[in-house]
């Protein structure tokens, strides 16, 4: 019911007059019916109940004293007579049931012959007594009328009963048939009366415009206090040309009587101009007429058709007074042109971070919206970035812009030196604008050159304007601004546009040679911290290139790359990048190269030497947290390979990097599907290792995201020109790096490019032996002759007994104190390396035996005889290496 009342009141509070004059009247049609409707329903039940009582009552008494209805009670079997009997009754007289009953209530008969036999349901004592009974019942035919009457004999004894019942529903059945008749008869008067009301509505809707209550009240509260309080004039004119309203403003405007309204607008006096304009009808649009002192600027239009289609019609006419508007215009004109000119300056100038690509922007932007020609100068320490120098008698010209370039002015590139005395020397000195309007005048800037000062008077240039360029408290060059077509000289207003410009250039250049300053710091110190050269080594053919981001775009990133000689002849290579731009990721790269080259020293499997670094960074990052002024190495990638020309396996682990390329010796080019680990600085997850294997002459490509993922395609189009490009590169090394390059590096890259080819090489029999060593002491000396003939076939005779010894002592030390399986390789590089493994990954500690001791001294001399030695741990033990120098 809430609801019911809550969409009642939502649909009364619609916003026009007309809507809720409608929903009221439909509301009131709709509830009249209803209530028409609800009565002849009510009435028609209340019939129904009075037809059921009386047809009861009827039937009950009739068949009581219906003939033989007393001879078949006394009879022996009641019932055999009287079903049939009471059955025909019922039927034909249209009731629901009809029983005949004995006194005490047993049935004789009844529509149920199942039932017969069993005690009547109801009242029947005052029947029984000789009077009648009607009752109301509610079964499950719904609400029915009973009636029991008496069956006496000529004594007036009742020897039976009669009950007669009929339902509400069927005693009503002719008000239900007549039920569709009275609801399409109320559907039609609500048609009607809806009908009407639409009609009324439509008509108040077009009278009162669509307004609501509260805003028809509004408008005609305010409609004098809006009318008499603006600041311009309204008149209102019918079509028999009368004043039919004015308003205070106009009132004043056009000197008018207190009595004008209502008086034809020729007889009220004004101004004769207007006066015929008034009359007239005809449109005005901002039509000015002189009303004494005052420039009165007139709008008229028309306020529609005439009522009867022909005529005139009335006009509503405005009148502004734009005495002070005209003689503000022309300067407010201006100065919106400037502001314009300013607001332009600020959306042109400075797009990039370089120094002369701004200057050039302010010069292209005045010219030819401020000036004719537009020359800025700067001292060349800030074209590198440096501060600026205190004078500024030696500047260079890098911006140049005219509308004519046969002009005497000096040409762009020119490094000139400023007498003291010119404009711009005086300008750069004070950082103040100097103004020369008449040029002619040769006022002492023609010092400077005084033949081609006199050319560019000549030429028609007549007034410049020479303003410094300074941000932040520094003077960083000149702008000087040449007029020539123009006739007018700049004046003090141009002199505050130039210096706008120029300032807001001016903040522009000191960032641009500021980030220029930090590149060129960035760049030195990233290519301080890359290898310089490549390493002496056997194992690869490696070319190599890097090139910084351009500043002003992304600046120098952290990308780096290596080339470590590791023992056993391999070469482990590197790439790696560090997310972010600037000095901080210049620095953090040289930290994580450095950090790279110790793990790599511990001759560490890829997999590990990253997780290793993960747990560098993490700590890093644990530790600069603390530090708000610091940023988080998070974020760094990383790429480990292995590479051993004995083997011809590559083992490669990735720390979030690109995966390398494989291009084979055939041309085929593989992406092998290194497993990619998380970035360095997560922590807590696993790295995976890759073993490749690589036949003679295949190319490993290293690179980072730079070369293949730029602004204007995504990083599938780049990974997928680079396999098209190594396809058909061919040649050595640096001819593919070269071709990579021309195909996918952008012109103005955005971020730091690094790329490493490295070409394999083996090294075959003639170069590396290997021998299997079982666990007997007995094989040490044939593994020494073995080792004495290998050396002599490679001329190192001389070499051998030094050999011998060592790989003496570390197989009978892999013997005595590790297990299977032991080998030894030697190889011949650029040193003599022996290699001894085993299944052991105890590692042998070098100690001095004293002069007791029987042994212990093995390990020491190894150390004596050897170079260099150590040890690095396999998948299945250890390996002891040792190198020793070679006569050549």
């Amino acid at each position: 019911m809430a609801g019911l009342f809550g969409r009642l009141r939502s649909v009364m509070s619609a916003r026009t007059v007309a809507s809720q004059v409608f929903v009221l009247q439909v509301t009131v049609a709709l509830l009249l019916v209803a209530a028409a409707v609800a009565a002849v329903l009510v009435q028609a039940r209340s019939d129904g109940e009075r037809e059921a009582r009386n047809r009861s009552v009827a039937v009950a008494q009739t068949y009581a004293t219906a003939p033989g209805t007393r001879e078949a009670l006394r009879g022996p079997d009641p019932s055999a007579v009287l079903q049939r009997k009471a059955e025909a009754a019922r039927k034909s007289s249209g009731v629901d049931f009809l029983v005949v009953m004995a006194p005490d209530g047993t049935r004789y008969t009844h529509p149920n012959p199942d039932e017969i036999g069993k005690k009547y349901i109801g009242t029947i004592a005052p029947a029984a007594a000789g009077g009648t009974v009607t009752e109301t019942v509610t079964g499950t035919l719904g609400p029915s009328i009973r009636s029991v009457a008496p069956v006496t004999d000529a004594n007036g004894e009742v020897i039976g009963l009669v009950a007669a019942g009929i339902t509400v529903e069927r005693a009503g059945g002719a008000a239900q048939d007549q039920l569709p008749v009275l609801l399409g008869a109320a559907a039609f008067a609500l048609i009607v009366a809806t009908s009407g009301a639409a009609l009324i509505s439509r008509r108040l809707r077009h009278q009162t415009h669509g307004l609501g209550p509260a805003e028809m009240t509004r408008m005609y509260e305010h409609h004098d206090a809006v009318l008499h309080a603006v600041r311009e004039g309204v008149l209102i004119v019918d079509e028999d040309r009368r004043l039919v309203l004015v308003n205070d403003e106009a009132r004043r405007l056009l000197a008018l009587p207190p009595d004008a309204q209502g008086r034809p607008v020729r007889d009220i006096g004004m101004d004769p101009g207007i006066a015929r304009l008034l009359a007239s009808g005809r449109p005005a649009s901002d039509e000015v007429h002189v009303i004494g002192h005052q420039l009165v600027a007139v709008n008229q239009r028309a306020m529609g058709p005439p009522a009867d289609g022909s005529g005139p019609c009335g006009t509503v006419a405005t009148l502004r007074d734009t005495t002070e508007l005209r003689a503000l215009s022309g300067r407010a004109d201006t100065a919106q042109g400037r502001l314009r000119l300013v607001y332009d300056a600020g959306m042109r100038i400075g797009t990039t971070l370089d120094v002369v690509r701004t200057s050039q922007e302010l010069a292209d932007f005045a010219v030819p919206r401020f000036a004719d020609f537009v020359t800025v100068d700067l001292p060349d320490p800030v074209l590198s970035g440096e501060e600026p120098v205190d004078t500024g008698t030696d500047m260079r010209r890098i911006a140049f812009t005219g509308v004519r370039h046969d002009t005497p002015l000096y040409p762009s590139g020119r490094l000139i030196h400023f007498v003291s005395t010119t404009p711009q020397a005086v300008a750069y000195a004070r950082g103040k604008t100097v103004l020369e309007a008449d040029l002619a005048a040769f006022s002492g800037w023609q010092e400077q050159e005084p033949a081609r000062a006199r050319r560019l008077v000549g030429y028609g240039i007549h007034s410049m304007i020479a303003a410094p360029l300074r941000a932040r408290g520094v003077t960083m060059g000149v702008a000087t601004f040449w007029r020539s077509q123009k006739p007018e000289p700049f004046d003090d207003d141009d002199v505050s546009l130039a210096e706008e410009l120029v300032a807001r250039a001016a903040v522009n250049i000191d960032n641009a040679r500021r980030y220029t300053r930090e590149h060129s710091m960035a760049v030195a110190l990233q290519r301080s911290l890359l290898p310089r050269g490549l390493p002496e080594q056997t194992a690869l053919d490696v070319a190599y290139h890097y090139l910084p981001a351009q500043a002003g775009l992304g600046g120098v990133g952290g990308d780096w790359f290596d080339v470590i000689p590791l023992p056993g002849a391999r070469v482990a290579l590197v790439v790696g990048d560090v997310v972010g731009h600037g000095l901080h990721a210049a620095a953090t790269m040289g930290r994580l190269r450095t950090a790279v080259h110790n793990f790599a020293s511990l001759d560490l499997p890829p997999d590990e030497l990253l997780w290793h670094m993960d747990e560098l960074v993490s700590r890093i990052d644990q530790d600069e947290d603390t530090d708000g002024a610091v940023t988080a190495l998070t974020g760094a990638t990383c790429l480990y390979a292995i590479y051993d020309p004995t083997s011809r396996v590559c083992t490669v682990a990735r720390a979030g990097h690109l995966e390398p390329v494989i291009v084979h010796p055939d041309g085929e080019v593989e992406f092998p599907g290194v497993p990619a680990g998380p970035p360095l600085g997560l922590g807590g997850l696993p790295f995976e290792s890759s073993d490749l294997h690589l036949s003679e002459g295949s190319s490993l490509v290293l690179y980072t995201d730079g070369l293949v993922e730029d602004r204007h395609r995504d990083i599938d189009e780049g990974l997928e020109l680079l396999r098209g490009t190594l396809a058909h590169a061919g040649g050595p090394p640096e001819e593919t790096c070269r071709a990579v390059l021309e195909a996918l590096l952008p012109e103005r890259p955005r971020d730091d490019v690094a790329l490493v080819v490295a070409r394999t090489r083996v090294l075959d029999g003639n170069r590396a032996v290997s021998w299997d060593v079982p666990a007997d002491p007995s094989e040490v000396a044939r593994i020494r002759a073995e080792a004495a003939r290998t050396m002599d076939e490679w001329g190192l005779a001389e070499e051998a007994f030094t050999t011998e010894l060592i790989l003496s002592e570390l197989v009978t030390n892999a013997i005595r104190h590790a297990g299977e399986p032991i080998a030894v390789r030697l190889i011949r590089d650029r040193s003599l390396i022996c290699e001894v493994s085993d299944g052991s990954s105890t590692a042998p500690h070098l100690r001095r035996a004293t002069t007791t001791d029987e042994g212990g001294r093995g390990l020491f001399l190894v150390s004596q005889f050897a170079e260099r030695w150590g040890t690095r741990y396999t998948g299945s033990g250890k390996v002891i290496w040792t190198e020793q120098p070679l006569p050549w």
